[in-house]
């Protein structure tokens, strides 16, 4: 089973599909156009998550970080005048660390990652999208600026004119991923921010003809006209998409073959592309998770 992922929303889903698929049968390609130096160190947000999650370790209160982690570093470095661009637990700093290490050394961040996995115990393959650094730009009235620095440092305040993604002509799924594409029929495309979660991963070099070829179901993260949660909304409608499950849709285009949307969306289900079911996408609890992976395990 193969999941394109993001940071919060596909990691909800990933926590329901464990109580009924191993581990060792699951793929998550995640985005790594969010990644980010902190303080020396090479940060892969949405690749975290996912690995935090398969260890036990995420902190589900956040859906970031993990669990109990505490902050000495982070707060001697603000007593020092030093205010990091993310707010990185000593734990969390860990995995960094070594990751770091790992690529100083000449290792990739595949490779990095498959270390990573293995010292955590995690049996599940966690693929990054590509090995080439690639940064989500956000234009805004403020001026131009990382996503990071524009949804950690700004609040996601500013208004958004348009989203680049830097690095994206030279990138290319990795072989890991390819060779993992290869070898399954269907793909889950989980409710992440469309824009930049699951936009750049789309966006990489022949990613969207070997999707044409799959089975590709997508869950929307947009119920009505506004994101479960995150900068969705506004970072849809910079890049000319109505903010509403249609305009999910209309994201992932031709590619897609089932949108899963909220029962409780008002959207005219005539005016989608492709077909459309309805379904409890709020995964406010670990057996909401599991219902809505269930259905779409069904569907698929």
């Amino acid at each position: 089973m193969i999941i394109l992922s993001g940071g919060t929303g596909t990691p909800k889903l990933i926590r329901g599909l464990r109580k009924l698929v191993a581990d060792e049968d699951i793929t998550v390609i995640v985005n790594t156009a969010e990644d980010i130096a902190v303080s020396g160190n090479f940060v892969s947000p949405d690749v975290d998550t996912v690995l935090y999650l398969f260890s036990g370790t995420l902190d589900t209160s956040k859906w970031w970080g993990i669990e109990n982690d505490t902050f000495h570093t982070n707060k001697a470095l603000q007593r020092l005048g030093f205010n990091e661009k993310l707010m990185l637990g000593d734990a969390d700093r860990a995995t960094c660390i070594l990751r770091s290490e790992l690529m100083r050394k000449g290792e990739s961040l595949t490779e990095a990652t498959q270390q990573l996995s293995s010292r955590l115990g995690i049996k599940a393959s966690i693929l990054p999208m590509c090995d080439e650094k690639m940064n989500t730009m956000v234009n805004t009235q403020q001026g131009r600026m990382h996503f990071q620095d524009f949804w950690v440092g700004a609040h996601g305040e500013p208004e958004v004119l348009d989203v680049r993604i830097s690095g994206i002509e030279t990138a290319k799924p990795t072989k890991q991923v390819l060779a993992a594409l290869e070898s399954e029929d269907n793909v889950i495309i989980g409710p992440s921010n469309p824009i930049t979660s699951i936009g750049p991963i789309l966006a990489l070099k022949g990613m969207r003809d070997i999707l044409k070829k799959k089975k590709v179901l997508a869950i929307s993260p947009i119920i009505g006209n506004a994101p479960v949660s995150g900068p969705a909304g506004k970072l849809m409608k910079a890049a000319g998409f109505p903010v509403s499950s249609i305009g999910v849709a209309e994201c992932y285009g031709d590619i897609l073959d089932v949108m899963v949307i909220d029962e409780r969306d008002t959207v005219d289900e005539n005016d989608f592309p492709g077909n459309v079911v309805k379904y409890d996408t709020l995964m406010t609890s670990v057996e909401k998770s599991k219902a809505l992976a269930r259905f779409v395990l069904e569907i698929l």
